[in-house]
C-alpha cells in the first residue's frame, strides 16, 4: 500500500472530527513503517508490537497537537523513536530482558515451531542481518534513509541531531556495512 497518503486535513482538526477514523487511516498507511522502525531498533518482534501499539495510542491521545512542521510520517517515526528509547529505559524491559536471557536457553533446547522457523528465515536476509549488526545510531539513520526514504532534514528532526551529524552517521554506517560484508566474504564476523 502506498503510505504517502495526503494527511493535510490534520491541520484543520476540530473536536467534532472522528479521531477513530483518522487513527485507522494512519495505522493503515503507516503501521508497517512504525513497526519496522521499532523492530530495527529493538530487534525483537514482541517489543516492536508493544511499541507500535503504544505509538498509536499516543497518536490517538495527541492527534490535535500535530502542527504540520513535518510530514505525518516523520512525526510518527519521531514518536516511534522516542517510545522505543523510553521502552528500553523502563524497568519492565530490564526485567523482560533478564527473563528472556533465561528462557532463551530453554527455547534453544525445545524444537522451534513452524511459524517461528518461517519468521527466522524471513529475517535472515543477508543485508538486513548486516544492518541489524550495526550500532543503533548507525542502524537507525540507514533505515530512515534507505527504507523510509526520509530526507536528511527529516532524519535530523526525527533523531534530534544536526543534518551534518546525519550525513556523518550515514557515511560511517555505509562504511561499516561494507566492512561487515567483506569480513563475511573472508570468513570472519568483525566490522
Amino acid at each position: 500500500m502506498d503510505s504517502e497518503v495526503n494527511f493535510d486535513y490534520l491541520k484543520y482538526l476540530s473536536d467534532s472530527t472522528d479521531k477513530k477514523e483518522i487513527l485507522n487511516e494512519l495505522m493503515t498507511a503507516y503501521g508497517k513503517d512504525v513497526w519496522n522502525y521499532a523492530y530495527s531498533i529493538t530487534r525483537k518482534w514482541d517489543q516492536a508490537d508493544d511499541i507500535t501499539q503504544e505509538v498509536f495510542i499516543k497518536v490517538y491521545r495527541n492527534l490535535y497537537t500535530f502542527r504540520s512542521e513535518s510530514s505525518v510520517k516523520t512525526w510518527l517515526l519521531a514518536i516511534t523513536r522516542n517510545m522505543t528509547l523510553d521502552y528500553r529505559k523502563s524497568a519492565f524491559l530490564r526485567k523482560v530482558t533478564l527473563v528472556d536471557a533465561f528462557s532463551a536457553r530453554e527455547e534453544q533446547a525445545a524444537a522451534s515451531s513452524a511459524e517461528r522457523e518461517v519468521l527466522e528465515r524471513m529475517t535472515l536476509n543477508e543485508v538486513w542481518d548486516l544492518v541489524l549488526k550495526l550500532p543503533v545510531k548507525y542502524r537507525e539513520v540507514l533505515i530512515l534513509f534507505a527504507h523510509h526514504q526520509l530526507s536528511m532534514k527529516e532524519i535530523a528532526n526525527v533523531l534530534g541531531v544536526s543534518e551534518g551529524t546525519v550525513k556523518s552517521r550515514l557515511f560511517h554506517a555505509r562504511g561499516k556495512i561494507s566492512r561487515l560484508k567483506e569480513s563475511l566474504d573472508h570468513g570472519t564476523d568483525r566490522p
